[in-house]
């Protein structure tokens, strides 16, 4: 039975959630799970894991400062054990963009992360209008609108495929 340890980075939330799908596929296969937020992780919990997997979302283009701070500072505890990442944006909805090879945001994590992951995944997000404040309600419209996503701002938008998920939460499981 391997220990995996969870990691996310979330804006609005939604990252976490694909992390608590994750995580009962893998409890599902027999593995003892810990799920974390990026800021509360400690050494302790990194270097007492078996494999590691981080979650991160896209907000305004950028992962958060915060995640590359935390890789570069843990490369060698990441690279010790069987470990993979994935992102979590709303460009992801398109199937052209929706692959670690297609999706924008993977490549510039790839280039601008010194850890390389061992196996990688792409989840479109959720937008929910209603919980933002009026200037992010206002520039993620903005955004929508320009990429042809949804802008009805009474409504909410889910995009994430949840098979894909779970697919995903089963690869990893079978590292």
């Amino acid at each position: 039975m391997h220990n995996t340890l969870i990691i996310y980075s979330t804006v609005d939330g939604h990252t976490h959630r694909i992390c608590e799908v994750i995580a009962e596929e893998l409890r599902h296969n027999g593995e003892q799970v810990s799920l974390v937020e990026l800021s509360k992780v400690s050494e302790t919990q990194l270097t007492q894991c078996d494999k590691v997997l981080i979650g991160a979302s896209i907000r305004y283009g950028k992962h958060r400062p915060a995640l590359y701070q935390f890789i570069n500072r843990h490369k060698a505890l990441l690279d010790a054990r069987i470990n993979g990442f994935f992102t979590v944006n709303v460009v992801a909805r398109k199937p052209e963009k929706n692959t670690p090879e297609t999706n924008p945001y993977m490549q510039k994590f790839l280039q601008l992360s010194l850890w390389q992951p061992q196996q990688l995944g792409v989840f479109a997000g959720k937008i929910v209008y209603a919980d933002y404040s009026w200037l992010d309600r206002t520039m993620i419209r903005f955004i929508m609108w320009m990429t042809k996503g949804p802008t009805d701002t009474s409504q909410a938008y889910e995009f994430t495929d949840w098979e894909n998920v779970r697919r995903f939460a089963r690869e990893f499981a079978a590292r």
